[in-house]
């Protein structure tokens, strides 16, 4: 099993302006053992975890340690307290493993209460959830660093399948996240039936586009015109198929 992940865990896809993150995960991920700023790292599980959770702690943990590489089976087996063949048996593919720690890791830096809550309008709670998935620029990172660090590790020379493995278990998790936002949207009935893993990726295409821009030269008016192509977006989806 090869181990790999961007940004923290999903780590280089921060690149995509929606994984990069290094000083949100650690501000804003407690919950889920992330190291916060000023906390000393936890080297250990927790107490009374499953053998199967102490795989992903350890793994959600050092997701967010050292961006962007991932940890190795070995690493993971070393941190939780386990064997490597207990790590294999709970999780017998990389991407099975990656894929549940990705989801746990990013719940914990992308948390979204405000799906569920009614009394905003549907566009902005959609808006909301697009914005989580790019990076702050009051987090502390540069976009432009950081698509410099995904392109150097992704395209500067052919990436192995292990990275290629990495990095669309990075994009499969942050789609879900939008195809997430967009289900509760549709059993609500503010969204029309439809192929939300199609919306989907259509929304995950434009906040793509909009952290290469962050990572560009721009007017000082750039904000302003990222909310105006996200509530474009965000009316595109849910007007589709309405009379």
């Amino acid at each position: 099993m090869d181990p790999h992940p961007p940004h923290r865990a999903g780590q280089d896809a921060a690149a995509l302006g929606l994984l990069s993150a290094p000083a949100s995960v650690r501000d804003n991920v407690e919950e889920r053992h992330v190291q916060r700023e000023g906390e000393p790292m936890e080297l250990h599980p927790p107490a009374g975890l499953s053998s199967r959770e102490k795989i992903l702690w350890a793994a959600a943990t050092m997701l967010g340690e050292d961006p962007p590489t991932t940890p190795s089976v070995r690493a993971i087996a070393a941190r939780a307290g386990v064997s490597a063949g207990s790590v294999q048996h709970h999780f017998p593919s990389q991407r099975m493993l990656m894929t549940e720690a990705l989801s746990r890791f990013y719940d914990a830096l992308l948390p979204d209460d405000s799906v569920h809550d009614t009394s905003i309008p549907p566009r902005d709670r959609l808006v909301n959830s697009l914005q989580r998935l790019l990076t702050p620029a009051q987090a502390g990172t540069d976009p432009r660093e950081e698509w410099l660090r995904v392109i150097d590790r992704y395209t500067r020379n052919p990436p192995t399948d292990t990275l290629r493995e990495e990095y669309l278990s990075i994009e499969r998790s942050l789609r879900q996240r939008i195809e997430y936002c967009l289900t509760v949207l549709q059993d609500e009935g503010a969204l029309a039936p439809g192929d939300n893993q199609r919306r989907a990726r259509f929304l995950y295409t434009v906040i793509s586009g909009i952290s290469i821009a962050q990572a560009l030269p721009a007017e000082a008016s750039l904000g302003k015109t990222e909310i105006e192509v996200l509530r474009n977006a965000a009316e595109y989806v849910l007007d589709e198929h309405r009379a």
